[in-house]
């Protein structure tokens, strides 16, 4: 298995970000909550037990309980630091995720299965915990996001530096994910993409934000070297003159993909053939009865 990521810097990111505790950068994760609480909501059905894997401020596992229909939640992290004053948690890394074998109804996973280097394996180990029948919902960003910083950037090293080095993370396409949950053994696997276009005043707002996110650059590829302000300031010309509007701000494109499978049921219909499927995610919920 090729190692993309460094998990030890993925989870000083995090960490960092939650101490940054800037509420405002948080809008994808808040996305995310809003949309898995509204699927999950039209799912004509209660889960007694739920989990949410690695949900940053909890705001998703809040969400979701306020639609009434989780007994009890889980939260799991990489440290207490995400966990103050919850009285149901969990320690885990990203990857060994440490549940028990048919143990819950329901896992979601919000904004957080796209830094894992072991994908497979941990949606493996998801399908494993879910109780027959149960459920697994999750968003993870998607081919698309941050296009035009990955443009930017790649064009402003050239230039400057004659070459190039990776500074935004790859992304994967939605067939590739639902291909992954196939892989995985989950039935009835329905991806779809919503696509969102935020606006900054310049290239700077923008990289505060994904600091605070906990998406700096984590890969083992990336150069050691420190970028200098000559660098950023070359990127936010590049930026400007690309991609922004009459009124002089800046786009900055974040697809977030949005997966659902379910742990085989012999009460489940029988799945379509592979790549098949043309339907929302939100609808096939809807049509899935107790």
């Amino acid at each position: 298995m090729d190692i993309l990521f460094d998990p030890q810097l993925v989870e000083r990111h995090r960490e960092r970000a939650l101490q940054i505790g800037d509420r405002q950068a948080h809008f994808l994760l808040n996305i995310a909550a809003d949309e898995i609480a509204d699927r999950i909501a039209i799912v004509e059905r209660h889960f007694d037990t739920a989990i949410e894997l690695h949900g940053a401020t909890g705001v998703t596992a809040q969400r979701v309980v306020e639609t009434g229909k989780v007994g009890s939640m889980t939260r799991i992290e990489t440290s207490d630091e995400f966990l103050v004053r919850e009285p149901n948690s969990k320690i885990s890394s990203l990857e060994n995720l440490g549940l028990e074998p048919a143990s819950a109804n329901l896992v979601i996973s919000p904004l957080s299965l796209h830094l894992t280097n072991d994908t497979p394996g941990t949606l493996i180990q998801i399908r494993k915990a879910l109780k027959p029948d149960g459920l697994f919902l999750a968003a993870l960003p998607g081919s698309g996001t941050l296009q035009e910083l990955r443009d930017v950037l790649l064009a402003t090293e050239v230039e400057l530096l004659g070459g190039a080095s990776p500074r935004v993370i790859p992304f994967a396409d939605v067939r590739d994910i639902g291909a992954l949950l196939q892989r995985a053994g989950f039935a009835l696997p329905v991806t779809d993409t919503e696509t969102y276009t935020v606006r900054y005043d310049s290239i700077f707002p923008l990289m505060r934000d994904l600091r605070a996110m906990g998406m700096a650059n984590p890969l083992m590829g990336r150069s050691r070297t420190p970028l200098t302000r000559r660098f950023f300031m070359r990127a936010a010309e590049l930026y400007a003159e690309r991609y922004s509007d009459p009124d002089g701000r800046i786009r900055a494109t974040f697809s977030i993909i949005y997966m659902s499978g379910w742990a085989p049921h012999e009460s489940q219909q029988k799945p379509l053939k592979p790549g098949s499927a043309n339907v929302r995610l939100a609808d096939a919920l809807k049509g899935k009865s107790s």
